[in-house]
């Protein structure tokens, strides 16, 4: 393990730590941010947890959290924080939520860490490592036909938007369970093996670094409704090694149509 890796899992055990201080508190507070989308004392608690202690150990890293400024990068090493994926689910005393921790290094996602303190559970993965929850190896399933998936989403807007031939948006039709068990959960039964393919519409990349190392070494792929790997794109599917590469075929058939 090397000491990247060992310094996010510290951290992210630390910060799930002060998120159960406040978890399940009738006395949360609660603000709205300029997108409309809830805060909570404890999301920012926790960010100011992590960028301290990175700030303390790596000062030359950059930093880029969901709920404050962006420090720049002097070595081209960036970290890239969620306190709490998922603080709808933790507003409402959910244990569905997540820390996550990713280090990117020249632009790319060297590892990722999702910590969900209320399950008890430690997911991480480091390039070329494999993946792991709470120190076993997890790897995607090998369910290869799309009626015997499980397909996961977030937004309530994947099942309402309205009729697309998107290969992606057609699997709320096609696949054999469609249930609402989203935000970074979703991805992590995906690279578990428990789900076949999870689905956000909607994405920031702190939403995204910790899953993509996660979901691929688990064995799957992770692309976004370009079928670009990416944590800047439209959105994020997790999907298996099989699914994955059926719906990847057909995204790019369905570009091609389009530019015809």
């Amino acid at each position: 393990m090397t000491p990247d890796l060992q310094f996010a899992l510290e951290m992210a055990e630390a910060a799930g730590r002060l998120t159960l201080t406040y978890f399940s508190s009738k006395s949360l507070q609660v603000f709205t941010k300029r997108d409309a989308t809830p805060v909570t004392e404890a999301d920012c608690k926790a960010e100011e947890l992590i960028r301290s202690a990175i700030k303390l150990r790596f000062p030359k890293d950059g930093v880029l959290g969901e709920e404050f400024e962006e420090s720049p990068s002097s070595n081209c090493r960036r970290w890239i924080i969620d306190p709490i994926d998922g603080t709808k689910a933790f507003i409402h005393g959910v244990p569905l939520y997540g820390v996550m921790i990713a280090l990117e290094v020249e632009g790319s996602q060297q590892l990722g860490v999702v910590c969900f303190p209320a399950l008890g559970e430690l997911y991480h993965a480091e390039r070329g490592c494999g993946a792991f929850v709470n120190g076993s190896v997890i790897t995607v399933s090998s369910v290869a036909n799309i009626p015997d998936a499980t397909v996961l989403f977030t937004e309530k807007e994947y099942l309402l938007d309205t009729p697309s031939s998107h290969p992606v948006d057609r699997l709320r039709h096609e696949a054999g369970l469609v249930r609402g068990w989203g935000d970074s959960y979703g991805h992590t039964l995906v690279a578990s093996g428990r789900a076949e393919v999870s689905v956000d519409k909607i994405m920031s990349p702190w939403d995204c670094a910790a899953i993509i190392p996660i979901v691929t070494e688990a064995g799957g792929c992770c692309f976004d409704y370009h079928g670009e790997t990416t944590i800047s794109g439209e959105g994020l599917v997790s999907a298996n090694k099989n699914i994955g590469q059926t719906l990847l075929a057909n995204i790019s058939t369905l570009k091609a149509i389009a530019n015809c």
